[in-house]
């Protein structure tokens, strides 16, 4: 697999865009209400009406769309004629525009069809602009979706699902409230961590991790202290960029895996479900992968790098701590009203999400996956 999207980035790049569309004769728009009032989006918008001969606009994906949401929208819009999708918002958007970029295709299979296993084999062409800097979907094969009827979420993954171009357009981030940057930036970190230590790493994943994860540690505080600083903003925008990439080469585990149904079931956002697993699940991760997490500690700024690799895995686990701690992120279910009750579900939906768990630096069981929720409850 490789990435071969053609990734333009930087301050007002966002003006460079209406050539891409030029002469298209049907463009769908995707994106949310929240996002699309937004100035910059609204006067990236009206470019592309001029440079299209007809815009169809989805505004309305909500924060964790699920299989239903997509159904919806191919019921109250007609894709047919569709030559060109546009992006434009965070993950759950840039996942619901890349899957209509396929089911947008005259020959596409339906979404049940996709949702039993067939693959993506054609899609329309496709620009995706985030404005998170989280979930690098941008960069990513899969389209992530809830499965209500099964409380848990299912991806639909391949590489035709790579878009043909990604803008980076820091202004778009700067309206970001506080928690959705936090916790999308922990989300980024998340993904080129657990690609950096999975079982199926690899010398092209971790170079972009450690690309990816030196732009985050020195950026991501600023990012979210600063909201306008759009050095920093861009430097988050890469982290993520990088972040999918790694998903595009390798694959995340146990956090992302431990994830799933607290956002499939309880509905926490991505982001914040991972910024309460992240430390717990590399305690109990630590021993599987000392030397890369050591590696990883280096990156951090004002590292002790005097330490040996056992010290520094140890001081990467406090580091995440005491990030999600300083970025005032939840760091217990109690928070999010979920009880130990609760503790059998989690650990049974964990461990269906075999696609992840197979990545896992080493074997996990059921207890191991209890034991890590277990430290969630304080």
């Amino acid at each position: 697999m490789h990435i071969h999207s053609t990734v333009l980035s930087g301050h007002k790049v966002l003006d460079d865009i209406p050539y891409l569309v030029s002469g298209k004769h049907k463009l769908l728009f995707v994106s949310d209400q929240n996002i699309s009032g937004i100035a910059g989006v609204q006067a990236l918008l009206a470019q592309l009406r001029r440079a299209a001969a007809e815009v169809l606009v989805v505004d309305d994906v909500p924060p964790e769309p699920s299989d239903a949401d997509v159904e919806r929208i191919l019921q109250e819009r007609d894709l047919r004629g569709v030559d060109f999708v546009v992006g434009v918002g965070g993950g759950s958007v840039l996942d619901v525009a890349k899957l209509l970029s396929a089911l947008a295709h005259p020959e596409s299979p339906s979404l049940a069809e996709l949702l039993a296993g067939t693959k993506v084999t054609q899609r329309v062409k496709a620009l995706m602009v985030p404005t998170t800097a989280g979930t690098g979907s941008e960069a990513t094969p899969n389209a992530i979706l809830a499965i209500p009827a099964r409380e848990t979420k299912q991806g639909i993954i391949s590489p035709v699902l790579l878009p043909d171009y990604v803008a980076l357009a820091p202004e778009l981030t700067v309206t970001m409230p506080h928690k959705i940057a936090a916790s999308t930036g922990v989300d980024a970190l998340c993904h080129l961590i657990e690609c950096f230590t999975a079982s199926i790493a690899n010398p092209v994943a971790d170079n972009y991790a450690m690309i990816g994860m030196k732009k985050l540690f020195e950026n991501i505080e600023l990012s979210v202290a600063e909201p306008d600083n759009l050095e920093a903003k861009l430097n988050m925008l890469w982290a993520s960029y990088y972040g999918g990439a790694c998903i595009a080469h390798a694959g995340t585990h146990l956090v992302h895996a431990m994830s799933y149904p607290l956002g499939g079931k309880y509905h926490i956002p991505h982001g914040v479900a991972n910024a309460i697993l992240l430390a717990p699940c590399f305690e109990w991760l630590r021993p599987l992968c000392v030397a890369k997490l050591a590696r990883a500690y280096e990156l951090v700024p004002g590292a002790n790098l005097a330490l040996d690799d056992e010290g520094k895995s140890h001081a990467l686990v406090a580091y995440f701590a005491d990030l999600v701690k300083r970025l005032r992120l939840p760091a217990s279910l109690q928070e999010l009203g979920i009880g130990r009750d609760h503790l059998p579900d989690l650990v049974k939906a964990a461990l269906d999400v075999q696609r992840l768990i197979k990545n896992v630096p080493g074997a996990v069981t059921g207890a191991d996956i209890e034991k890590v929720y277990l430290k969630l409850f304080n």
